[in-house]
């Protein structure tokens, strides 16, 4: 009551009140972090972007996932596959004519050695004449590879046919053999995989013996070569 009828101390009280309440702020205030806002003026309307430091920091995230991708990518060996777009009419042409030219040359020469029996187009060489001609710098095309898994591979279902007579152990036994000699060579070369099941199933290349390692895997990868 007696506050109340003396105005000056009830100035006075809220007044201090009022600075206590400032001096507060004002403090609270200088602990929190500065966050500048820049506002862009679009007409009438005025729109807040958003931070830079979140911008700067979300652009440095992104060139650091670049980074790590490029040298992954380096690590692996491994290239970004091409989008449709990026296909030139050379990539699709000269693929298709080297692989239509190399079985042309293979059917003829089946036609000049059919009394014997043989035949030079066999399906692994289908997919030799894939790898030489749409990616010749795989390592599946490299010469090495190539020829030593063709020799190694046609070597070893030889060799289990006549160890276990023609079915499933045979072509078991020659496969993980194959696969394992692969790796050891480090001659990588898939399409090679498949010559010791050829041979095993295909009674017509059980007189070759052993000059199967030669021919017709080995003998037509030189023709492909030179295709």
């Amino acid at each position: 009551m007696a506050l109340l009828q003396q105005p000056g101390m009830l100035g006075i009280g809220c007044s201090n009140i009022l600075a206590r309440a400032r001096v507060q702020c004002l403090a609270a205030a200088s602990h929190m972090p500065c966050l500048p806002v820049l506002l862009h003026v679009s007409g009438n309307k005025k729109q807040g972007s958003s931070f830079p430091s979140q911008k700067i920091g979300l652009s440095r995230r992104r060139r650091g996932l670049h980074v790590v991708l490029a040298e992954a990518s380096a690590a692996t060996g491994a290239t970004p596959a091409a989008s449709p777009g990026s296909i030139s009419v050379s990539d699709v042409l000269w693929p298709s004519a080297g692989a239509f030219l190399a079985m042309a040359a293979l059917g003829r020469m089946d036609q000049m050695m059919a009394y014997k029996g043989v035949s030079l187009t066999i399906a692994p060489l289908g997919a030799v004449c894939a790898v030489l001609f749409t990616a010749p710098g795989s390592p599946a095309a490299k010469k090495y590879n190539m020829f030593i898994a063709q020799i190694g591979c046609a070597a070893f279902g030889v060799l289990a046919l006549s160890l276990f007579g023609p079915g499933w152990l045979a072509r078991g036994a020659a496969l993980s053999a194959s696969i394992a000699f692969m790796t050891i060579t480090g001659a990588s070369h898939p399409p090679a995989a498949s010559l010791p099941l050829l041979f095993i199933d295909g009674p017509k290349f059980h007189n070759l013996q052993l000059w199967y390692a030669l021919f017709p895997g080995a003998a037509g990868c030189i023709i492909l070569c030179l295709i």
